[in-house]
């Protein structure tokens, strides 16, 4: 990552193809609402063991939800996302949003990473070359000097924090308690819009639902295990397992 980072946005429409865009609970309902599907995201790790990024922990600590899961307990992080696996529902024939005042804060962050531990680097994103030629200096250094950005980005990572317990309430209701472990995979679930709905609209945390870490590495079963995780390598049938 260089020193100075400039950036002005060329309408490619790269960034709006072929990417699932984390949405807020809030979001996530305005996309339920529009006939939009949403694949939901899982991953659990160990509070001070397995799938805990050590240099990361007050971040994903503040992002997780406590749930059972064996004889013990797992934290999981769940991403509700606008499921476009080409382009965008909301792009036009010109490459233009149509719910621009009103796209995902995540959206509105781009090309900026939210997560305060990933540095942005521009090969890593789909924007052209002349994106970063242009336009008013983004970062310096490690700092964002745009302060309306910055405060978008605050606030999504205010979202994920307020948002987490509710997220994880919807997916119990669904069924949806089987995740992959952090810097393993994801496990991703792809539901019922009408069930989906019915859950965001009756958030409620549910009692005693247990849940299972999807794990095909024999020397991460074993090292879970001994933290008392319920572990599972079978063949998922009512999600995919997206492994690293």
């Amino acid at each position: 990552m260089t020193d100075s980072l400039r950036f002005a946005c060329t309408g490619c429409g790269k960034c709006c193809t072929g990417h699932h865009v984390p949405l807020t609970l809030s979001e996530a309902r305005q996309w339920a609402d529009a006939g939009g599907q949403v694949v939901v995201l899982i991953e659990a790790f160990v509070t001070d063991g397995p799938g805990m990024p050590a240099e990361q922990r007050d971040h994903v600590l503040r992002r997780s939800h406590p749930v059972p899961c064996g004889s013990g307990e797992a934290r999981v992080s769940v991403t509700f996302a606008a499921f476009n696996p080409g382009r965008c529902r909301n792009l036009d024939d010109n490459d233009l949003c149509t719910i621009y005042e009103q796209r995902p804060l995540v959206c509105r962050i781009y090309p900026v990473e939210i997560n305060p531990h990933i540095p942005l680097r521009p090969e890593s994103k789909d924007c052209p070359p002349e994106a970063w030629q242009q336009g008013p200096q983004l970062i310096h250094g490690t700092q964002l000097l745009d302060a309306g950005l910055e405060a978008l980005v605050q606030a999504s990572r205010q979202a994920d924090r307020d948002d987490i317990a509710a997220k994880v309430a919807v997916c119990q209701r669904l069924g949806m308690t089987t995740s992959a472990v952090k810097g393993n995979g994801f496990t991703a679930y792809l539901p019922d819009m009408g069930a989906f709905a019915t859950a965001l609209s009756q958030v409620a945390e549910t009692d005693g639902e247990r849940w299972t870490l999807h794990v095909e590495n024999e020397a991460l079963v074993s090292d879970l295990q001994a933290w008392g995780m319920q572990t599972t390598s079978e063949p998922p049938v009512y999600y995919a397992f997206i492994g690293f």
